[in-house]
């Protein structure tokens, strides 16, 4: 049977890709820095082989005649979604010239080294040719996948499937509205809290090993993942059973270490979670990365920075820092994880203001997509949009344009995809608390596998069974809305702030 055929040469591709990205997990935690240009080298020669063999007339044919054999089959089974997204992954690589491809893969793998060192040395300069190369290369992809309103699209459909700039645009500009005034009533009231409690020094060998006391126990399953350092922390995986999450740590910062460790690990339970029939075909792992940031955000923050949570974790955490805890309350503490003002570093963002940053970048992409921002003019466009939105200006480049992987990495249109999942985590959380309303207080008996096994049975194990807007529709009757956020956000923040 040609469906049968057409799933051992997806089964082949998606090895292929899984190389990949243990490729670039090396390049990111273990690799020495020599080897940047034999591993783009490597990335490159991988990307052009992958691309040829996802763009073959025998795949073609064989998708083709396997639509055929799914003529009449339940919509809803495996065998129609496999075919559909092998369809929607070959229109989408054979709009792309293999060559292109393999220079992309090598552009993309000698700027992330590049990337790293001007963000460790303050100098964009040292970027900024690699910078200009990959907007113009992306530009080019964008003509290359075709689209219909705004070059935008193409790029941000390859993480948030069917979703349009004008989309984002408009969710945006209503999540803006209402919540600016609350950051501003937050700074009327910016004594009510404060992080001066995470600024102690807290050694990194023992927030290492609380943090994955933490990841253990709200589900990440250790046997079939591992944790290591990163500059910028990420998840990835090789299959179900091999996904790798990375974090950072600063002694005199625990926040960072510590949620960052449960942000990944939210993608990890979600990529471990995928159904094993899923494996080595392109239905496995999450659906969208808007999807997938919903999981990262719904644990590092709707639990992870819940009071309920640490009513559980904090006795546990006093004992390990009792010079640094022993006198602070529980509340002294949870005020401390949920003080809120503007700062530059996104991936530190608190709650209120995250979805700021990503704004501002969404914005900045646009921009340049238009020509109404040049690449030399990005250190002071970036400046000026943190001025505008969050009333601060970054003092260098390291903590302003600098901060961020996803640039050099060439990942454009991906960023919004981080607002819409915090958006997505309220929704996907209020239907789990509708099902189970003693989930809340279980987090205080330091039990959380109600909850995972509601994500699990109607999020994880589907993979990208389901495009992103159906799975959202399926699991919450709605499409992406604001209030639930928004509600959230006001009702917590409010008696925090007292505003």
């Amino acid at each position: 049977m040609s469906l049968d055929t057409l799933q051992e040469r997806l089964a082949e591709i998606q090895s292929l890709n899984n190389i990949g990205a243990v490729l670039g997990w090396d390049q990111q935690t273990q690799m020495p820095e020599a080897a940047a240009g034999a591993r783009a080298e490597h990335l490159a020669t991988l990307g052009k082989v992958l691309h040829e063999k996802s763009t073959t007339d025998e795949l073609g044919k064989l998708i083709e005649d396997a639509e055929k054999e799914i003529d009449g089959m339940d919509s809803d089974s495996f065998e129609v979604a496999l075919v559909n997204m092998a369809r929607y992954n070959f229109d989408q690589a054979t709009k792309v010239p293999t060559e292109f491809v393999a220079e992309f893969q090598r552009a993309t793998a000698l700027a992330h080294n590049r990337w790293a060192q001007a963000r460790a040395e303050n100098d964009f300069s040292q970027f900024r040719d690699d910078l200009a190369k990959i907007f113009e290369m992306t530009q080019q992809q964008a003509e290359y996948l075709g689209y219909d309103d705004h070059p935008y699209d193409a790029l941000l459909d390859q993480y948030e499937r069917g979703m349009k700039s004008a989309d984002v645009t408009r969710i945006f500009n209503d999540l803006r509205d209402q919540l600016v005034p609350i950051v501003a009533g937050i700074a009327d009231n910016k004594d009510k809290a404060s992080d001066a409690l995470l600024r102690l020094d807290y050694p990194i060998e023992l927030q290492r090993q609380f943090g994955n006391e933490v990841a253990t126990k709200i589900g990440f399953d250790f046997d079939r993942g591992r944790q290591d350092l990163a500059v910028h922390p990420f998840c990835t995986n090789f299959s179900r059973n091999d996904v790798r999450i990375t974090t950072r740590y600063e002694i005199d910062w625990f926040s960072g270490g510590l949620f960052s460790t449960i942000h990944e690990a939210g993608h990890g339970m979600y990529e471990q979670g995928s159904a094993e029939a899923l494996d080595r075909t392109p239905l496995a792992g999450g659906t969208s990365l808007g999807v997938h940031e919903s999981q990262s955000r719904l644990w590092e923050n709707v639990v992870g920075r819940s009071r309920n949570f640490w009513t559980f974790f904090y006795p546990e955490l006093q004992k390990a820092f009792p010079e640094q805890l022993s006198n602070a309350s529980l509340d002294d503490f949870y005020r401390a994880i949920n003080a809120s003002s503007p700062s530059f570093i996104r991936v530190e963002a608190d709650e209120v203001t995250y979805c700021l940053h990503i704004m501002i970048r969404y914005d900045l992409e646009r921009a340049v997509y238009d020509g109404d921002v040049k690449i030399d003019d990005i250190p002071a466009a970036w400046n000026a949009k943190y001025e505008e939105y969050l009333g601060i200006t970054p003092p260098n480049d390291t903590l302003g344009c600098l901060q961020d992987v996803h640039w050099s990495a060439g990942i454009m249109g991906y960023f919004p995809t981080y607002a819409l999942g915090n958006l997505l985590s309220l929704q996907f959380y209020e239907k789990a608390i509708e099902a189970h309303p003693e989930i809340p207080e279980q987090f205080a008996e330091g039990k959380f596998d109600t909850l995972l096994t509601w994500l699990q049975d109607n999020i994880y194990q589907h993979g990208s069974k389901y495009p992103p807007k159906n799975l959202i529709k399926q699991v919450t009757g709605e499409e992406i809305r604001v209030e639930p956020f928004i509600n959230y956000i006001k009702n917590k923040y409010g008696e925090i702030y007292g505003i």
